[in-house]
């Protein structure tokens, strides 16, 4: 009996249903588009769960007492979390580190989008940058004309901003009736949203720059900068430092969370192994079991020295395949999706509604905020997209037309996390004044009704515009 090796006895056939799409939609593409929608899922439950403890009595006082104890993370009289030598509340824990988490995230998602995803190209990036550009004019210039000389003009940031979890949550309620490159022209119009709201928070939520803690944050990103030169692959080497440099910018007077978005395009993104050398890997690691394996293991049983010294080879060099840049990006989205979002939609989405006049969603901030979203995003997105069209600088999407690009455009008013974000930034978290405190309040009222009309007609929209089937529908010029 002639010896035959692991996979020849097997004889597993490649499955490519999942790899690559006709028109070129990589399965980690298809991946993230499904962990953002699953996502989006418990986001809506954090948000009902906020809503639903700050208004009901006893427990409401409970919610909003329990985001002001003070957290510690302290050696000596060093304490780790802490502000200007005062220790940060949960809610400033929540948001000014976990949201760094958040925004290292999108950094690292912004670098390989540049590198390898739709804004590699920039044909195909064309048409979503335009929507995302005409998505943040249009609401900052509408809450502008609303908010002249008025005490929330600060504002004007919170209508620009798309959730990409709860948009592509909406999309997924529409299963396979929406195409692919639908989805993808969202993701991609939701990163390109992301690049601008970083560059707002880093230029307008700075003050009291400390320039000494500055300079130290600013030389530790060049040995980062230089770690990725000299190819040092060592995660903890990128994360250690970037801790470090997290807690000068919190001190300097720089948002934190663009320390984690800085960090991220420092992570290297090419492996230690090439591919190639990889699959040579492997296969000799698989040569080394016989027939004789393959019966034994067909079986549970206790590996022998030999033969998981040989599956640790393989284990060995995946690890070493996979970019650190790629690797901690996928770690890093079921802790940002599951935890730190929905956590900070439940920190910040507490609205109290029992005294609220239902005629001040109507007026004010409220108002701004939600013209901002749904006719501001909504215009924007269409009529820059529609210009980059007719211009004929960007193709539509494949299998799009304009009554679905509507629904989209739609979809890109849902702003949630970030409007929330920006919103706690415009506004100082309400401490210590009370005219803050109640501005915040209906800011947030503005985006929670603002966000909902738009994920709404959205919804609606593409509901009636998109085929009932997953067939191609007819392309609009």
């Amino acid at each position: 009996m002639t010896k035959k090796t692991l996979t020849q006895r097997l004889h597993i056939e490649p499955d490519y249903s999942d790899t690559i799409e006709p028109r070129g939609i990589f399965y980690a593409a298809r991946q993230s588009l499904k962990r953002h929608a699953t996502g989006g899922n418990v986001l809506i439950l954090a948000t009902i769960l906020a809503l639903f403890c700050a208004n009901i009595p006893g427990i409401n006082n409970i919610y909003n007492e329990f985001w002001t104890r003070e957290i510690r993370l302290q050696i000596g009289d060093f304490n780790l979390f802490s502000h200007s030598g005062h220790p940060m509340n949960l809610l400033q824990f929540i948001n000014d580190a976990l949201m760094a988490v958040f925004f290292f995230t999108i950094g690292l998602e912004i670098k390989r989008e540049v590198l390898v995803g739709e804004l590699s190209s920039f044909k195909k990036a064309l048409l979503p940058i335009m929507g995302a550009i005409g998505g943040m004019i249009f609401p900052v210039a509408l809450y502008f004309m609303m908010a002249a000389g008025t005490d929330y003009l600060d504002g004007a940031a919170i209508p620009m901003a798309t959730d990409i979890a709860f948009s592509l949550g909406v999309l997924a309620m529409l299963g396979d009736r929406v195409p692919v490159s639908v989805k993808i022209f969202l993701t991609t119009l939701a990163v390109v949203d992301d690049i601008g709201g970083i560059i707002v928070i880093a230029i307008f939520y700075s003050s009291h720059i400390e320039i000494g803690l500055l300079i130290w944050a600013l030389a530790l990103l060049a040995v980062l900068i230089g770690g990725a030169f000299l190819r040092i692959q060592s995660k903890m080497f990128y994360l250690g430092i970037g801790g470090v440099i997290w807690f000068l910018f919190l001190n300097s007077g720089i948002h934190p969370t663009i320390a984690g978005v800085l960090v991220a395009l420092c992570i290297p993104a090419k492996p230690v192994l090439a591919p190639g050398r990889y699959l040579n890997m492997i296969r000799r690691a698989l040569s080394k079991f016989t027939a004789d394996d393959d019966l034994q293991l067909n079986e549970k049983t206790i590996l022998s020295h030999s033969q998981m010294d040989y599956l640790k080879q393989v284990e060995h060099a995946s690890d070493k395949v996979i970019s650190p840049l790629q690797d901690l990006e996928d770690s890093l989205h079921p802790l940002v999706n599951y935890l730190i979002v929905p956590l900070f939609a439940f920190a910040n989405a507490g609205i109290y509604l029992l005294h609220l006049d239902v005629a001040s969603i109507f007026s004010g901030i409220s108002l701004a905020i939600i013209i901002g979203l749904v006719v501001g995003k909504f215009g924007g997105i269409l009529l820059l997209s529609w210009l980059g069209v007719k211009l004929k600088w960007a193709p539509l999407p494949d299998n799009c037309n304009w009554k679905i690009l509507s629904g989209i455009s739609m979809l890109g008013g849902i702003g949630f996390t970030v409007s929330l974000f920006i919103a706690s930034l415009s506004f100082g978290d309400g401490e210590g004044d009370v005219n803050q405190l109640v501005l915040l309040e209906k800011a947030k009222l503005g985006i929670v009704v603002g966000s909902l009309l738009a994920g709404l007609v959205g919804y609606i929209l593409l509901h009636r515009y998109l085929p009932k089937t997953n067939e191609i529908p007819e392309t609009e010029h």
